[in-house]
């Protein structure tokens, strides 16, 4: 059976947060498509992860047979977090755009399981070729040639981090301009929003089925 990984990062609750309803359309396509299979979920805005500390991160340098036991303490919780990011067989993750970058809670979840040598930097990286659903919504629109192009550091960021930095398959649901519905300066633009909300949604519900069938493909073999 294959496994999904899936996070949300918003604060916003429910159907008030443009990317947890596109996350859930894309789950709901995983499900009905592989009903069999396994979903880990973390709501990082209802349960947070700690931020990384210096004790943490130097024991993540330390050979485990070698680490103290202090050192082995604090880092069983971050390497339970980076044992789940290796077991899923793709991932999904919620990554609303919050002044102009991703979510701290999404930031330290990164901090948590990213280690040099592992996979980061490392050949092979344990998650190298894992693919990994990002839906990156955001109030307004950030596309090459807009007026605010160069303030995008969502898919920029991760496409580095995970794509560079682990090797992983990085593919983005964009849904835009969703504050065009709460912002009357924005109000010609819900057209748009509209256009923009239903397209992530049939992206986010035909890439879940296609993600599921190829997980529970290679599950498999």
């Amino acid at each position: 059976m294959a496994t999904l990984l899936h996070l949300d990062s918003s604060f916003w609750p429910g159907s008030d947060s443009a990317s947890r309803s596109v996350t859930a359309a894309f789950r709901a396509a995983w499900e009905e498509q592989h009903p069999d299979g396994t979903v880990i979920y973390r709501d990082l805005d209802a349960d947070p992860i700690p931020h990384l500390d210096a004790l943490t991160a130097a024991a993540g340098f330390v050979d485990p047979a070698e680490q103290s036991p202090e050192q082995a303490a604090v880092f069983a919780p971050r390497l339970a977090l980076i044992e789940e990011l290796e077991s899923a067989d793709a991932v999904l993750i919620g990554a609303p755009m919050i002044n102009f970058t991703i979510s701290s809670t999404l930031k330290t979840w990164l901090d948590q399981v990213i280690i040099p040598g592992r996979n980061l930097a490392a050949d092979p990286s344990t998650v190298k070729g894992v693919p990994v659903y990002v839906v990156a919504s955001r109030g307004g629109s950030y596309a090459p040639g807009t007026p605010r192009a160069g303030f995008e550091y969502v898919l920029n960021y991760l496409r580095s981090t995970l794509g560079d930095g682990l090797g992983m398959e990085v593919d983005f649901i964009v849904p835009e301009l969703t504050l065009a519905y709460s912002t009357p300066s924005m109000a010609e633009l819900i057209p748009l929003a509209d256009a923009s909300r239903a397209r992530a949604h049939e992206e986010a519900a035909a890439k879940g089925k296609t993600a599921a069938l190829e997980a529970a493909r290679a599950a498999a073999a």
